[in-house]
């Protein structure tokens, strides 16, 4: 006997409505938080907000390698080649990565990458972004050698950062990032400006240029160009150089990224800076027009 299609498709609303009244059913608070206990921490975050949408509350993460051939520091000739790692994580709106492993892994995803070390959004709309980051500066070392020689070390410290982004038109962003030492230890300051633009861009593939330029306070450039009166280097150089306040350098970036597959991406980059106002004129600075490149491969989920 061939069933009733009547009675089948009242059997199956009937289903629906049992389902749908099931899920609005209220569900005991305890047995959320065990069963929720990603959501429920990330909502803590939230800052008293419990019903903010949060967004991408999957984890993701990307591992790889990147050469990079640059010069050994701010107006050096000596220029040094390194394989190092790259790497990124994001947890909702919290992010951890190397220098690169951020637009590595948000390529296709996100117009722009917060930056290396550790960041958070605390607001993103179709065109704004804001939010706060810290990451460690590796500062330089002291050195018996080269131009650097007898000139005091700059330690290493932890950097706090404030950022924004601003999409001007499609294709077109505008950023700005302030960064300070809050450790104490002689960093200072340090701003930047960029402006990028998508030269071409496919499912697979996107060319991005970018100009930016950096200015740093009167202590980081006492620290990083600066020649203090008494020292050795003062002393070897023949000279003191007290810097103040001012523009670092102007940079021109160029930079290929390529998706091999959905988890296997490709990177590889060119740039060009030169050194402004007191930078330009330290007398550590040996060469005022410096470049680097890279070359990456990574693995993302």
């Amino acid at each position: 006997m061939r069933p009733n299609p009547v009675f089948s498709i009242l059997a199956l609303l009937l289903c629906a409505g049992s389902n749908a009244a099931a899920q609005d059913q209220p569900q005991d608070p305890v047995e959320a938080l065990l069963k929720q206990p990603v959501k429920a921490l990330l909502t803590v975050f939230e800052l008293g907000a419990p019903h903010a949408e949060l967004r991408d509350q999957d984890f993701r993460y990307l591992l790889g390698a990147t050469l990079q051939q640059g010069p050994e520091y701010w107006g050096a000739k000596q220029y040094k080649l390194g394989l190092k790692p790259v790497w990124a994580m994001r947890w909702g709106k919290w992010r951890f990565s190397s220098s690169g492993g951020a637009a590595l892994m948000g390529f296709g995803q996100e117009a722009i990458g917060p930056g290396a070390g550790a960041s958070r959004d605390l607001f993103d709309n179709d065109r704004l972004r804001l939010g706060l980051g810290l990451r460690l500066d590796g500062g330089r070392g002291r050195s018996d050698e080269g131009v650097t020689a007898g000139l005091p070390e700059v330690r290493r410290t932890l950097r706090g950062r404030a950022y924004s982004s601003y999409a001007l038109l499609p294709g077109w962003h505008l950023s700005g990032a302030l960064s300070l030492d809050l450790a104490g230890r002689a960093g200072g300051a340090i701003a930047n400006l960029d402006l990028s633009h998508v030269l071409y861009r496919n499912a697979n593939s996107e060319l991005l240029a970018g100009i930016g330029l950096s200015a740093g306070d009167s202590r980081y450039m006492r620290s990083y160009f600066g020649v203090p009166a008494g020292s050795p280097g003062a002393a070897r150089l023949r000279q003191s150089f007290e810097p103040a306040a001012g523009l670092r350098d102007v940079n021109f970036k160029l930079g290929y990224t390529y998706a091999f597959s959905r988890h296997w991406m490709g990177f590889a980059g060119v740039g060009v800076s030169r050194l402004l106002g007191p930078a330009a004129a330290s007398p550590i600075t040996q060469q005022t027009l410096d470049h680097n490149a890279g070359l990456s491969l990574a693995y993302r989920n």
